[in-house]
């Protein structure tokens, strides 16, 4: 596995030590696609309303020209290679079609055709680069190098791909570790959050396994390498989205069959035009015009605008609501899930860990708002956190925090300060109690509040246990009301996914209203989840935010990212991003996106009744080249007004009102 993050200024370390992913996007003009499609397109607009105010022709007819040139070479020398290998594609066949509307004079029509389907190829090329763009970003979680320590106790620097299985890494406070592997020696709390999507830092002693990638707390490690750099679970994420990402590809060769089929379909058609009438007798000029005509009426112009305007207002509706939504393609496949898989941390809930019990011990004589204040004083000068929770719930309560001294703090243990004269240490009930609790009062609260999916903190003063903190996740206000509304659009209860423990993701379900519940899962593992869903003939929609999302978003029919603290990696995966993370726009959007398909179907009828009428009168009778391209655009312009019905307020109003029942 290859990085190129080698940290070599402060810069990078402050990106690292922030768990951030570096940003690596492509340039919008840098890719050529693009800079062809707008310049065919601005070359238009200049166009268009010159000749549309009778300026002469010697003004607008050389602009045509070139958004002619500009927009269509690309996708016209593509056809043309194709026709090498006895192919011919749909593009080809627009280019055929512009080249021949502007020879009869309808030269604006062609244009437009052209602007179209550069754009259309813009958008493919964009979407592409932003995947691999991500994909790339993903290997700087990783680092370049790591130290590993030889068998003579010296250090030495070398690249992550030297690394073998059995070598023994040093893992510095701060640093990223290097190789998946297992703790020799050393106590830590490792950000995991990368991988396991779990919100706190995990404690790490003698024994734990660690990953490439995760992000080392205070304390030092000896790593032994259990996998090579290829092979570990950060490189398996990488290859996992771009196969998951390649298994789309059979729908891409459907309508490539569907496109080669009307390809060849509309060249002998239009050949037949030609010929036959004039086989029979007809002058060369009438068998031209009438074959000419048929081109024009027979253009999918209303098919195109048929199916995008309904889907791009319903992508510019849901956007002024929070809501990306990739492409028209994501749009209308939101339509169709019918089981939806969520994640926990982060999704479900808001990621951030709070105070959400405190409970004083009667022996020490301390009421909640006087243990609050003592352990948030004592935790105010560390960065983990548990600390900023107890700090934050005291702030919450308005409590005046007194200054602490002599400050300490013990990777996987807690830390101790002096308080107004008293000692206090706050930390791991297991590592802080000893033989301070005889009857085992203190293990049972801490117990309890474990079993109900909670963190618990010991608040020691003096030596003697004062009180138990219970620490969680809080769920989203709308959680419980978005997955009703989840269940009754798509006819199942959603699925939670997560990394975290079982006991906290139990408690989370219930209260959201899930009773299938998966936790302890690595990525892999939410993938082959997803996949099994699939197998059984469901149209799976993920919900996620983090890097160990990414896999199983790029596997599921539709991938959703929580926008504000989504990672790179899951925002460039992810089909659509919530965001504002207001869970409840994504069952709105799933019934916007079904009342864009039932306007896609009504655009389509109408599309090919004007269609098939047009083709019969120039096929059976003599249809007038005016009245030709006035219905092949009054149909265009009806189908268009009839898809921006969705980017009005009420189409959002109603789908809300669809998604809750």
């Amino acid at each position: 596995m290859t990085s190129t993050l080698t940290q070599p200024s402060a810069d990078r370390a402050a990106s690292a030590r922030a768990g951030s992913v570096p940003r690596r996007r492509t340039r919008l003009l840098a890719l050529p696609e693009v800079r062809w499609a707008v310049a065919a397109t601005a070359l238009f607009l200049l166009a268009l309303p010159l000749q549309l105010a009778g300026a002469p022709v010697w003004t607008w007819g050389p602009l045509y020209a070139l958004a002619y040139a500009t927009g269509g070479w690309e996708p016209g020398w593509e056809g043309l290679k194709a026709l090498k290998d006895r192919t011919l594609d749909v593009d080809l066949l627009m280019v055929v079609a512009a080249l021949g509307a502007a020879s009869i004079g309808q030269v604006m029509d062609g244009a437009l055709l052209i602007v179209i389907f550069a754009t259309s190829g813009a958008l493919e090329a964009l979407a592409t680069a932003r995947t691999a763009d991500s994909v790339r970003g993903l290997l700087d979680l990783a680092p370049a190098t790591a130290t590993r320590i030889a068998p003579d106790g010296t250090e030495q620097a070398v690249a992550v791909e030297e690394l073998t299985v059995g070598d023994t890494v040093l893992v510095r406070p701060g640093e990223r570790v290097g190789a998946d592997g297992r703790v020799l020696a050393g106590t830590s709390e490792v950000d995991q959050a990368s991988i396991t999507g779990e919100p706190l830092p995990a404690p790490k002693e003698p024994g734990d396994e660690v990953f490439a990638g995760t992000l080392n707390g205070t304390g030092a490690l000896r790593v032994r390498v259990e996998r090579d750099a290829s092979d570990s679970v950060i490189a398996r994420i990488v290859r996992m989205v771009e196969e998951a990402s390649e298994t789309k590809a059979p729908t891409q060769l459907f309508i490539e069959k569907v496109e080669q089929r009307y390809s060849l379909g509309m060249v002998a058609a239009t050949l037949a035009v030609f010929g036959v009438p004039l086989a029979f007798g007809e002058a060369f000029s009438e068998a031209l015009l009438r074959a000419m005509t048929f081109m024009i009426v027979a253009s999918p112009c209303a098919v195109v605008l048929a199916t995008m305007p309904p889907l791009l207002s319903a992508i510019a509706n849901a956007g002024r609501h929070g809501v990306l939504v990739k492409s028209a393609v994501v749009m209308e496949r939101l339509g169709q899930v019918d089981a939806v898989a969520l994640d926990k941390t982060g999704t479900l809930t808001e990621g951030t860990p709070r105070v959400v019990d405190v409970r004083p011990l009667p022996a020490s004589g301390l009421d909640e708002d006087e243990l609050l204040t003592l352990a948030a004083a004592a935790e105010h000068p560390s960065e983990h956190p548990l600390a900023r929770a107890v700090v934050d719930a005291g702030r919450e309560r308005r409590l005046e925090l007194p200054s602490a001294h002599d400050f300490t703090s013990a990777p996987g243990v807690g830390v101790k300060a002096v308080v107004k004269g008293r000692t206090v240490e706050v930390g791991a009930p297991a590592r802080l109690l000893a033989d301070s609790d005889p009857d085992g009062t203190v293990g049972e609260l801490a117990e309890e509040l474990e079993e109900s999916g909670r963190t618990a903190v010991l608040v020691v003063v003096d030596g003697t246990p004062a009180g138990v903190l219970g620490i969680a996740d809080r769920l989203r206000p709308d959680a419980a009301g978005t997955v009703a509304s989840l269940t009754r659009l798509t006819g199942t209860t959603p699925v939670l996914l997560t990394g975290d423990n079982p006991r906290a993701a139990a408690r989370l379900a219930a209260e959201a209203g899930i009773e299938d519940v998966r936790a302890g899962l690595l990525p892999q593992d939410k993938t082959v989840a997803v996949k099994e869903l699939e197998g059984a003939g469901r149209k799976v929609m993920v919900v996620g935010d983090g890097v160990n999302d990414a896999p199983a978003l790029a596997a599921a029919h539709i991938g959703v990212a929580m926008g504000r603290a989504g990672s790179d990696l899951a925002l460039e995966t992810a089909d659509a991003v919530i965001v504002r993370d207001e869970l409840a726009t994504v069952p709105a959007t799933v019934a916007l996106s079904r009342r864009a398909r039932k306007l896609v179907v009504q655009n389509l009828v109408i599309a090919g009744v004007f269609i098939a009428g047009l083709v019969t009168w120039d096929l059976l009778g003599t249809l007038p080249l005016p009245l030709g391209v006035a219905g092949h655009e009054g149909s265009t312009v009806l189908v268009g007004l009839n898809g921006l019905r969705l980017l009005r307020n009420a189409a959002w109003q109603r789908a809300a009102a669809d998604g809750t029942g």
